[in-house]
């Protein structure tokens, strides 16, 4: 009679400890940035930023071509010219060397302001994948397991290949 009330408690338990464990939430995770990267939206977006970054470098690297042809012949002519002359000269090479580092800022930001404009949207189309891949199997939480993240160990399912295959490629 003992061993059958231990078989018994031992069945009790057994059987909540299987309904605690399916209680739990189902975890997967994926590599977002390397689903970003693969993406062919980013592959053409990083071709466009690449593209504004060249014209925004040749027009910087002409003016500062220009600036320091301008220096050099100031130089040159300076034993020639009058004290007032030079000063203004150093002044407007002073102005240009100024114009030529607000343009610099300038294309900083507006490259900053592009990258948030093409990104935004291929972000929130991965986004919305992973949501749906997520929900369609039975996911609760999904975890970025991208690279410097705190995600630690990655046992779970990677929805890597699902997401991919849900934005058809």
């Amino acid at each position: 009679m003992k061993n059958v009330k231990k078989i018994a408690v031992a069945l009790v338990l057994f059987v909540a400890a299987t309904g605690f464990v399916n209680a739990q939430s189902k975890i997967a995770h994926i590599n977002v940035q390397q689903l970003l990267s693969e993406m062919p939206e980013m592959k053409s977006a990083q071709a466009e930023l690449k593209k504004l970054q060249e014209t925004y470098r040749a027009d910087i690297e002409s003016s500062m071509t220009e600036l320091k042809n301008k220096y050099t012949q100031y130089s040159n002519e300076a034993t020639s010219k009058s004290e007032e002359e030079n000063q203004k000269r150093a002044v407007e090479l002073q102005g240009f060397e100024k114009n030529i580092q607000e343009a610099e800022q300038a294309a900083v930001q507006e490259m900053q302001k592009k990258q948030q404009e093409l990104f935004a949207p291929i972000s929130d189309k991965a986004k919305t994948a992973i949501e749906k891949v997520a929900a369609a199997q039975g996911f609760d939480y999904v975890v970025d397991a991208s690279p410097g993240l705190s995600l630690i160990v990655a046992k779970g399912k990677d929805l890597l290949p699902s997401v991919k295959q849900e934005l058809g490629f």
